[in-house]
């Protein structure tokens, strides 16, 4: 991954603009152009909004620049890209040279990277009700980010412990350092606990590195210094964990530490464990679950394949994938607080193929989307619950 600064010049830009043929392949894998059908809020669209930004052609206007914010990063494009466009590079440069959105919420973005902070005022709203009386008190469009994360730490439940990590057999596999993120500490906590569990299981010595924002929010939205003291974080907690592989059970972290780490290999844990799945062994699971992949999941960690292969190793255990691109549940990073409505057209798609399911769980490996997705289905009524696969893996492991 490349480590290069942010600060890239409007050239670049404009170079990287020009691997695009125009071909039109991208349409049809792009969730905003399935939702509007307009041009500006296909890949194509938003290179050649790109290209006239850098090169000087257009002023960045409000609305010019919002076909750019709407985007999801979902990177569809770039995965059947047949031209090799480098879709994700363009878009961070781009929004490092636009700035951030207008819509960002600064202060809810600022807490939610401060993950103590984070967890103690969550606590304090779950003892004093507020998940439930403050969000009809927040009126306006300027509140609409914080009414959206209530909403979804109404549906999240607090983290049960899960058993304690088994030793690790006496040839092991490497050292994993596991990076919990800053949103992912809290509520992904079990899904980190299990993922320790299932590698050491598999052979690998397992460390934990603290808990604080990889950069990505930061990096996805033009906000440049941040981005790169974060980066500059990520490598120093690196360089002190003496490890061999750096994991993180959220795969939206993984371009960011991918660009802070460029010769580390960064991953998720389904790829190690799949490595090593001779050495894992599941209890039968008599359930019906249905897999959301998340974007990040499919297009970045490519490690789909590798999760369905775990899952399969659960006896009785039948999980049905849910829809291809270009659905996408809408949450993408901060995208579902800037631009909620957005957001849940987004999801409502993806709710409506989950209900012609018949189905006991949700499966989901990013904490955004499953939040997200949570949200959509406690204002349905429903009661299917979700869980990280990590998590139902973990659960299952023979000891």
């Amino acid at each position: 991954m490349n480590n290069m600064p942010l600060e890239k010049p409007r050239h670049h830009i404009a170079v990287l603009a020009d691997q695009c043929v125009q071909c039109g392949l991208c349409l049809p894998v792009c969730p905003t152009y399935a939702l509007d059908g307009n041009e500006a809020e296909s890949p194509r669209g938003r290179i050649a909004i790109a290209a006239a930004l850098a090169q000087g052609q257009v002023a960045a206007t409000p609305a010019l620049r919002e076909p750019l914010d709407h985007c999801l990063g979902c990177l569809n494009c770039q995965r059947v890209c047949p031209a090799g466009v480098q879709y994700e590079e363009l878009l961070v440069e781009t929004h490092a040279l636009l700035g951030p959105a207008p819509a960002r919420p600064h202060g809810l973005l600022r807490l939610i990277k401060r993950p103590g902070l984070s967890r103690w005022l969550q606590g304090l709203a779950r003892w004093t009700g507020a998940l439930h009386w403050l969000p009809p008190l927040l009126g306006g469009p300027k509140a609409a980010a914080w009414r959206t994360a209530l909403t979804w730490l109404q549906g999240a439940k607090p983290a049960r412990s899960m058993p304690s990590p088994i030793a690790s057999p006496a040839q092991t596999a490497g050292t994993v350092a596991l990076f919990p993120g800053c949103a992912a500490s809290i509520q992904d906590e079990q899904a980190e606990q299990a993922a320790e569990i299932l590698l050491r299981a598999a052979g690998y010595r397992v460390v934990r590195m603290p808990a604080f924002c990889c950069g990505a929010l930061d990096l996805h939205d033009g906000v440049v210094d941040q981005a790169q003291a974060s980066a500059e974080r990520v490598r120093h907690a690196w360089a002190n964990a003496g490890a061999d592989y750096l994991a993180t059970v959220t795969p939206g972290c993984l371009t960011a530490l991918r660009r802070a780490l460029p010769d580390v290999r960064v991953d998720d844990p389904y790829r190690l464990l799949a490595e090593r799945s001779d050495s894992l062994r599941f209890r039968p699971l008599s359930l019906r679950a249905a897999l959301h992949v998340p974007c990040t999941q499919a297009n970045v960690a490519r490690s789909d394949g590798a999760l369905t292969s775990l899952l399969k190793q659960v006896p009785q255990l039948h999980a049905q994938r849910l829809a291809t691109p270009p659905y996408c549940c809408g949450a993408a990073g901060s995208h579902a607080l800037q631009f909620p409505e957005r957001a849940d057209q987004l999801r409502s798609d993806m709710l409506s193929a989950i209900s012609q399911l018949d189905v006991q769980l949700l499966l989901s490996s990013n904490i955004g989307c499953r939040l997200h997705l949570a949200a959509g289905l406690a204002a349905q009524a429903s009661t299917l619950p979700t869980m990280h696969p990590l998590t139902l893996l973990a659960q299952q492991l023979e000891s």
